[in-house]
């Protein structure tokens, strides 16, 4: 477990009431031979700049559909994503993704230097500065012992925290994360989660987390974004009033963790059964 640490400034000011990250009404219908696929619905939710917020529903709830059009990758049917205020059209310059499938997302011929460098490279940047980034990054997830080696002489995990480092040497203003714990077992996935913890406390990146798991969503989140089956709206918007320093051991002791997390529960399940949310919830009536 890695201690975390005071936040460090971007040094980025938006004006007054500006979101960092804005999803506005979007909405996606894939087009098919069988007809219409109504994917998502209507989703509209802001993130502040250095926010850490978890998106979590059920399967099929279209959470990986989101994340592409909120990345860019994906045109949304209806609605917009701003970026700093700016419409996303594209993939952007200042978004990073970690996807799940990591080991698909790692160069296994390239040392893990090179993996985290390759992005800094497209773009143009010197030599000096690169180099610098890439070391910032690898201490930043504990492997700066490691920069010659090739992925598949690392763990799992280990392979997950170079996919990591590449997008914080990138320097994200956002960070999307596609449930990038999945595919690891529960000793890295605390280890990993705390590392996320101290990564964005640190850089004061703004992070949404994709995650099916709901004890990590409301371990690793502010808020939690609660989508309800598909066709996809938010059930709820529920703010995490934990500690804003959290360890696994004490965290997930806490009563009040147990109320969040079976409250987040709750309404998956009544997600599941077809309910649909009347009117906004209040954040944070978990108790």
């Amino acid at each position: 477990m890695q201690p975390e640490t005071t936040p460090v400034s971007t040094g980025r000011t938006l004006p007054e009431g500006q979101a960092m990250l804005s999803v506005r009404g979007v909405k996606k219908v894939y087009h098919t031979d069988g007809g219409d696929i109504e994917a998502v619905r209507n989703l509209t939710f802001d993130l502040k700049a250095g926010e850490l917020a978890c998106l979590v529903g059920p399967s099929g709830s279209g959470k990986t559909t989101l994340l592409k059009c909120i990345s860019g990758l994906l045109a949304p049917t209806e609605g917009e994503v701003l970026l700093d205020g700016a419409r996303v059209t594209g993939p952007p310059k200042k978004m990073a993704v970690v996807f799940q499938e990591y080991g698909r997302s790692l160069f296994p011929w390239m040392r893990v230097r090179e993996n985290v460098e390759l992005p800094l490279k497209n773009a143009g940047m010197g030599k000096a500065e690169r180099d610098k980034l890439v070391d910032e990054a690898l201490e930043a997830v504990g492997l700066d012992h490691v920069p010659q080696s090739y992925p598949w002489q690392l763990s799992g995990g280990m392979q997950q925290r170079v996919a990591i480092a590449r997008a914080v040497a990138y320097q994200p203003e956002v960070l999307l994360m596609d449930e990038p714990f999945a595919a690891v077992d529960a000793q890295t996935r605390a280890d990993l989660e705390d590392l996320i913890r101290t990564v964005w406390k640190k850089l004061g990146v703004t992070v949404l987390f994709v995650t099916h798991d709901i004890d990590e969503s409301v371990y690793l989140g502010q808020r939690v974004i609660i989508l309800s089956s598909s066709p996809t709206v938010i059930q709820e918007d529920l703010e995490i009033d934990l500690p804003d320093e959290r360890d696994q051991l004490n965290t997930r002791a806490l009563p009040r963790f147990t109320e969040l997390r079976h409250h987040v529960y709750e309404q998956i399940q009544r997600a599941k059964q077809g309910h649909r949310p009347a009117a906004a919830t209040q954040a944070g009536s978990a108790s």
